[in-house]
């Protein structure tokens, strides 16, 4: 019990601790992320695979079951589920509790490039992925203006885009609707025949008259410029005068003389309306360990200078969903429940003990317990999401058991006689293994739940931990700040003649 004395005999030592730890605390709140979920990995890797022209039965058995033979030697896989349909292949595992997921993707990787040589050539590179929250989009943004539908796609892809994908903490921007571009190309076979020209020797000469490539260097003197070859097309003529074939008489064969060759749009897949209106979609992905709240600020500028950039054009943007003011919203919630919990509890311990004192000393042991709680939040690596803020706001009414239990006892030894001195140390003494069990009791039950391995943990494991934090700082703040404050200003007496 040489604590108890040191926190009654040593105001000094608690005061300077408690203080550092309410600025650090304060410091640390600011500095933490805002998310609406806590960072979790589901155990399952999905390995995606393109298969141009081929149908179901022929991908299943070319790619998805090469596939599976390859991955069925991973270590910890549980289950191996596959679907096989028409130009594509989707093999899904589920790794067992407790894997690594990205010691297994990275296997799994290995695993694949193994058997690449065993693919179709034409099918396209397996893509592995994972789970992860940071997938889900934290912005969906609807885009208007009043311009050409693909003179307003490329100035959203070409423009827009990289502005936002600019912005710290942003991990990926993709787009959804709009009309894109597209030069078609549409073949006559009839006067293909007649020049004795194939599609192949078509798509050839075009993929191969569309270049762009360095093809040396020049010395003069010191110097050393480098010359590049432009062949890109500018222009839909570049491509209707491109030279197919050279017939004899000096005659030359143009893809215009072949084809048709048009400048319009491409078929469209997704469709994106605000409000009924046709519009661009545009999905923001945060990075691993980016704060929401900071992330959507900066968008949400951005997109108001893009606004302004391009008011002559009636470029506008419509936020349809912003996970950020959940987020915030939440946090917000925090602060006004932990201000009406210092009110009624200081009322409740009016309404029972007769004490403004008492209710008084309990009001301040609410604060000092949660605030710093925020301080092993931001060690731990945790952030302000939904979880986590749940378990500060019902923790609200733990925190006060240990002090009131306390506060009732010294009052118990201030009626027998007793200084409020030595009061206040034997009202601790006496119950001292008592709140400490009780407290122990509580942290016990939680903190198991962060020790399993599954994705229930992942989700539980900040809101288990955050609980068991803040109630042992209430135990830390029972045993040295509600004695201090009344040895020094504990009262016998009721309201009315306090």
């Amino acid at each position: 019990m040489d604590f108890i004395k040191l926190s009654i005999n040593r105001p000094t030592v608690v005061v300077v601790l408690f203080s550092a730890l309410v600025f650090f605390g304060l410091y640390t709140y600011r500095s933490l992320n805002r998310e609406l979920f806590p960072e979790f990995q589901a155990d399952v890797i999905s390995i995606g695979t393109v298969y141009p022209g081929a149908g179901a039965s022929e991908v299943e058995n070319s790619v998805t079951k090469e596939i599976e033979n390859a991955l069925s030697s991973l270590e910890g896989v549980g289950d191996i589920t596959s679907v096989s349909m028409e130009n594509y292949s989707l093999v899904t595992v589920q790794l067992k509790n407790g894997s690594n997921v990205d010691l297994s993707l990275q296997n799994a990787q290995r695993k694949i490039n193994a058997i690449r040589g065993s693919l179709p050539d034409e099918a396209e590179e397996p893509a592995l992925s994972d789970f992860r929250m940071s997938d889900l989009p934290i912005m969906t943004i609807g885009a208007t203006a009043s311009m050409d539908e693909t003179v307003f796609f490329d100035l959203v892809d070409r423009e827009i885009k990289p502005m936002l994908e600019r912005i710290p903490g942003v991990g990926n921007v993709n787009l959804t609707g709009g009309q894109e571009r597209e030069i078609q190309i549409n073949l006559n076979r009839e006067r293909m025949s007649a020049y004795g020209l194939s599609i192949l020797e078509v798509s050839r000469t075009l993929l191969a008259s569309n270049l762009d490539f360095p093809t040396g260097k020049i010395r003069n003197g010191h110097e050393q410029i480098p010359i590049r070859m432009q062949g890109k097309y500018q222009t839909v003529a570049d491509v209707e005068n491109l030279a197919l074939r050279y017939l004899p008489g000096g005659t030359t064969v143009n893809v215009k003389d072949v084809a048709e060759v048009r400048d319009t749009y491409r078929d469209a897949t997704t469709l994106c309306r605000v409000n009924g209106v046709p519009s661009i979609g545009i999905s923001i992905r945060k990075s691993a360990g980016a704060n929401t709240v900071e992330i959507s600020e900066s968008v949400s500028k951005t997109l108001r200078q893009a606004e302004e950039q391009y008011r002559s054009q009636g470029l506008q943007f419509v936020t349809t969903v912003d996970n950020a003011e959940f987020t915030q919203e939440a946090a917000d919630s925090v602060v006004r429940d932990l201000f009406f919990a210092i009110v009624l509890v200081a009322l409740t311990m009016l309404l029972f003990l007769h004490s403004l004192r008492n209710a008084l000393f309990v009001s301040i042991a609410i604060p000092l317990s949660l605030v710093p709680t925020f301080i092993f939040m931001y060690l731990l690596g945790f952030s302000l999401n939904l979880m986590s803020l749940l378990a500060l706001t019902l923790v609200v009414g733990i925190l006060v058991d240990d002090a009131i239990v306390v506060i009732e006892n010294i009052h118990r030894n201030m009626e027998t006689g007793k200084t409020r001195v030595q009061a206040a140390y034997d009202g601790i003494r006496e119950i001292g293994s008592t709140i400490v069990s009780i407290t122990l009791v509580l942290a016990v039950v939680f903190v198991p739940i962060s020790l399993t391995q599954s994705l229930i943990s992942d989700i539980f494991r900040q809101f288990a931990l955050t609980v068991a934090v803040a109630t042992l700082l209430s135990l830390l703040v029972s045993f040295t700040v509600v004695p201090l404050l009344y040895s020094r200003f504990g009262k016998m007496g009721k309201v009315g003649i306090e």
